[in-house]
C-alpha cells in the first residue's frame, strides 16, 4: 500500500508546485499594487513594508487615472453582449448542421473548424477595414466581430455534445407538434446546460481580457479595461508602475471569480463533449 501512494504523492507535489509557479506572477502583482512607485523597480519581489507600503493611494490613482469604471461599464457590457450572442447563435448552428447530415452542412462544420486555427494576426487588417466600411466601429459592432471570430471553437464544441442527444428527445417534442425553433429552446438548448457554461467561460475570459481586437476597432474612442490600462504608460517610456498594477488587480478578479463559480460545470461540459455517437 505504502509504494501505491508514492506515486500519487508525487503527483500531489508536482501538482502543488506547478500551481505555486503560476500563482507567482500574480501574487507579484498584487504585492506590488500596495508599494510606491518607485519601490516597486528597485525591489519587485519583496513584500511591502512600512517604508514601501502606498496602501489603496495605486488603486485611487489608477481609477482617477484611466476612468476605470466607465471602461469597466463598457468592457462588461461587450463581453456579456458577446458571449450571449455567441451561446446563442452558435447553438444553434451546432444542432442544425449535426442534425441535417449533407455535403453542405459537412462543408460549413469543416469552415468552423478550419477558421480555428487561422491566426488573428493574418486578417486583422482586412478586418478592421471591413469593420470601417460597415461602421462597425463601435460597442455593438464590435459584439458582431466577436462572434465571428468565436463561432468557430464554440459550434466545434456545442456540436460534440449534440451527437451525444439522442435523436429520440427530439422526435417526441416534434410528435408533441412542436416546431423545430420550440423544438430546440425548449427542449435542447436545457440539454446543453453544461458545454453552455463551458463555452461562456472560455469566451467571457477571452472577451474580457483582449486588447488588440478593440484596440484595432474602437481604438481610444471607446476603452475598454485592457485598452485603457496601457493608456497608463506615458511617453518616453514612463509609466505608473504603481497605478498599472493596481488596475491589474482590478481587471483580473471579475473573471477569476467567474471562473472559480462555474469550473465544475466546465469540467462536466468538456467531458460531455467528448461523447461520439
Amino acid at each position: 500500500m505504502k509504494e501505491k501512494r508514492i506515486p500519487h504523492i508525487l503527483w500531489y507535489v508536482a501538482l502543488i508546485a506547478l500551481t505555486a509557479l503560476f500563482l507567482f506572477p500574480i501574487a507579484i502583482v498584487l504585492m506590488n499594487s500596495f508599494k510606491g512607485q518607485f519601490h516597486i523597480a528597485g525591489d519587485p519581489f519583496s513584500f511591502p513594508t512600512a517604508t514601501t507600503f502606498a496602501g489603496i493611494s495605486n488603486y485611487l490613482n489608477g481609477i482617477r487615472k484611466i476612468g476605470f469604471f466607465k471602461a469597466a461599464g463598457l468592457s462588461l457590457f461587450i463581453t456579456v453582449a458577446s458571449v450571449a450572442l455567441i451561446v446563442v447563435a452558435t447553438s444553434m448552428t451546432a444542432w442544425f448542421l449535426v442534425r441535417n447530415k449533407n455535403r453542405l452542412s459537412s462543408a460549413l462544420y469543416y469552415l468552423f473548424v478550419f477558421s480555428m486555427i487561422v491566426p488573428f494576426q493574418m486578417v486583422m487588417f482586412t478586418m478592421s477595414k471591413v469593420a470601417n466600411t460597415l461602421h462597425l466601429e463601435n460597442p455593438v459592432g464590435i459584439v458582431l466581430l466577436y462572434l465571428g471570430f468565436g463561432a468557430g471553437l464554440s459550434v466545434f464544441m456545442f456540436a460534440g455534445f449534440v451527437r451525444g442527444i439522442p435523436r429520440a428527445v427530439e422526435e417526441a417534442a416534434e410528435i408533441d407538434g412542436c416546431t423545430p425553433v420550440t423544438t430546440f429552446f425548449r427542449v435542447i438548448f436545457p440539454l446543453l446546460k453544461p458545454i453552455t457554461v463551458t463555452v461562456a467561460v472560455l469566451n467571457a475570459m477571452w472577451i474580457w481580457n483582449d486588447y488588440l481586437l478593440p484596440y484595432l476597432v474602437i481604438g481610444s474612442k471607446y476603452r475598454t479595461i485592457p485598452v485603457a490600462v496601457q493608456y497608463l504608460q506615458g511617453g518616453y517610456g514612463s509609466r505608473d508602475m504603481g497605478a498599472l498594477m493596481a488596475m491589474l488587480v482590478l481587471a483580473i478578479i471579475p473573471i477569476i471569480v467567474f471562473y472559480a463559480l462555474a469550473q465544475k460545470s466546465i469540467i462536466k461540459g468538456v467531458i460531455a463533449g467528448a461523447v461520439k455517437e
